[in-house]
């Protein structure tokens, strides 16, 4: 990441899908979802009520803000909530040259944020970010349940 650039935060409900695809590859995350799928992708994205960006805003501060897009894009949170209870984030997905300097715990933070202190919120770890998320401070649960999809 370039010296003088600041991470944007923020709720980005059309977020599109070449740029979620993009950082699903460049994260790993490519790997295991459907990233050669559009109308998967698509329905992903459509089905998804809270969505949560990271970009990258190299502008100097006193220049005037350029629109998101113009923005490069170098995290994203999916997630599903009632905004009342709880929330799963489904996709939590850092572009590679962007790991390691604290993107996925700002984009937690974000969402925490979003969702206020009455909400409580759940993911399922894939095996080799499971110490990230107990760095931030995450409980592991012992108890969780899954049934596999078929395709």
């Amino acid at each position: 990441m370039a010296e003088n650039a600041h991470v944007l935060y923020a709720r980005e409900p059309t977020l599109g899908i070449p740029e979620f695809r993009r950082v699903l590859v460049e994260s790993g995350l490519g790997e295991v979802r459907p990233v050669d799928d559009e109308a998967r992708l698509k329905a992903m994205m459509e089905g998804a009520n809270l969505i949560v960006t990271a970009r990258l805003d190299m502008a100097p501060l006193d220049m005037a803000p350029l629109d998101m897009e113009a923005k490069p894009l170098i995290g994203v949170a999916r997630c599903l909530t009632d905004f009342s209870w709880v929330c799963y984030i489904s996709d939590l997905a850092v572009s590679a040259k962007a790991q390691g300097l604290g993107i996925g715990k700002g984009l937690m933070d974000e969402v925490a944020r979003q969702l206020g202190p009455s909400v409580a919120i759940s993911l399922i770890s894939m095996p080799d970010a499971v110490g990230f998320y107990e760095r931030i401070g995450m409980k592991r649960m012992p108890d969780a349940f899954w049934i596999s999809r078929k395709r």
